[in-house]
């Protein structure tokens, strides 16, 4: 090195996507929790699903969040690491790491139970999102989840939305309404606004109205989703919501249909799929996986149908595999389940 001139101090590259949120503890049951009997621990939280479905499928991601000083918090840490997700995260020395029992109450129903009330995770302020944001990324993913837990978490999140559509960042914006954390009129009105700075909204069709603009997400039909409403006029509901959210800026509207598959609406128009057929062990998750999908052929290079196809393929690689993430898929696995079912392949 020549005298008098410093090495320019190491930088890592901008990553592939960028999250941040609360990632918990599961306890997940096979039965009735009130019987007893034993628990599985895994990780669970709808941003560091993402980020591992993207990392999993052979991109850079990063998560941003806080845990606790306990043994929850050391657990979370070590299995997003070993998922090859960079972490940008803070330990918080009085608060716990959030936990959640899940139940598998039946064989089509399972219920979440949250113990994350003044957790660690819900400390996270725009000064941890800050210095994530200073990496780069090219896709900035959030949820409607985050914001729920504290007024700091919203902050963070208003913030880095702002921060990231003003720095050309694709904002992708998934809704994930939870009852549990707040109302619908709540979540309205802080994800109304957070989607004006999105490029991607992804939401399921009766969370639509949450996001739309007033006038788009009302009508005579009804939401989507209310019962009662017809096929047509939900789908009238649907396609008003889409196109609202369009003129306000939004350059896709994907939208989850479950069993029904998915869409996307962009300026050129409606693009729809059927969801793929297979044996469906365990929907939780499933969001989460569709929408790492569907950003992972977005960030390398695929058009909206391939992205779409990509989106229902990784859904249901996580409904016929138990975990939140446990089961998603590998570049080089994407073509099994065009395999016979029962197979085995040798």
């Amino acid at each position: 090195m020549t005298a008098g001139t410093e090495s320019a101090p190491d930088r890592p590259a901008p990553v592939d996507l960028l999250t941040f949120g609360e990632s918990m503890v599961s306890l997940r049951s096979t039965g009735p929790l009130a019987n007893g009997g034993t628990l599985n621990m895994q990780v669970a939280g709808a941003e560091s699903n993402v980020a591992i479905g993207v990392a999993r499928l052979g991109h850079t991601s990063a998560w941003a969040g806080s845990v606790g000083a306990d043994p929850h918090g050391e657990f979370i840490v070590k299995q997003l690491r070993g998922e090859g997700v960079r972490l940008h995260h803070g330990v918080h020395a009085e608060r716990s790491t959030g936990v959640m029992f899940l139940e598998q109450r039946t064989a089509d129903l399972s219920r979440a139970f949250y113990y994350r009330a003044g957790s660690a995770g819900a400390t996270i302020s725009r000064h941890h999102v800050a210095a994530a944001l200073d990496q780069g990324a090219r896709i900035l993913h959030l949820t409607g989840i985050t914001p729920a837990l504290s007024a700091e978490a919203r902050d963070a999140v208003e913030y880095a939305a702002g921060r990231a559509a003003s720095e050309g960042m694709v904002v992708s914006l998934d809704v994930n309404y939870r009852s549990k954390l707040w109302s619908r009129d709540q979540a309205r009105a802080v994800l109304g606004p957070l989607a004006r700075h999105a490029t991607i909204v992804v939401a399921s069709d009766d969370e639509l109205d949450l996001i739309a603009p007033p006038q788009a997400g009302s009508g005579a039909a009804g939401r989507p989703g209310d019962t009662g409403a017809s096929d047509e006029a939900t789908a009238d509901v649907e396609a008003c919501a889409a196109r609202g959210l369009l003129e306000a800026g939004v350059r896709e509207v994907v939208v989850k249909r479950g069993a029904a598959g998915a869409a996307v609406y962009t300026a050129e128009g409606l693009l729809e799929a059927p969801a793929l057929a297979v044996t469906c062990l365990d929907t939780v998750g499933a969001g989460d996986a569709f929408t790492a999908g569907y950003l992972s052929a977005l960030l390398g290079g695929a058009e909206v149908p391939e992205r779409l196809h990509r989106g229902i393929l990784a859904g249901a690689f996580a409904v016929s595999t138990r975990g939140d993430w446990e089961g998603l898929p590998r570049p080089d696995e994407l073509a099994l389940l065009d395999a016979a079912r029962g197979s085995t392949q040798r």
